[in-house]
């Protein structure tokens, strides 16, 4: 089996209220995105402003959070969408941070 991984791919972080998960899961299917792992419950705040998302009686919600492995070329375009999904519902809360892949097996 061939490792297709190469120094150019980057890894995007993607945390989000739960009810995002399958508008980013089409997302990545609609943009052939393949590579991620997911955690669906995750806690988390934001640094600057929103609600918590704690999953307590107070702070009800939870978030989820992929990591996503892609070519640095499809960034870019994963970014756009991601941003476009945000707009739909700012209060819901969704971020994406991405970081270089500098090795892997």
């Amino acid at each position: 089996m061939s490792n297709s991984h190469t120094t150019m791919d980057k890894a995007v972080f993607i945390s989000f209220n739960q009810a995002f998960y399958e508008h980013i899961l089409e997302l990545l299917d609609r943009l052939n995105i393949r590579g991620l792992t997911a955690w669906e419950e995750v806690k988390g705040r934001g640094s600057y402003s929103g609600d918590p998302h704690y999953g307590t009686h107070t702070w009800p919600t939870l978030n989820s959070a992929m990591l996503v492995i892609l070519p640095e070329a499809r960034v870019e375009l994963l970014l756009s969408e991601l941003r476009k999904l945000d707009q739909r519902a700012e209060r819901q809360g969704l971020r994406a941070f991405v970081w270089d892949v500098t090795n892997g097996l």
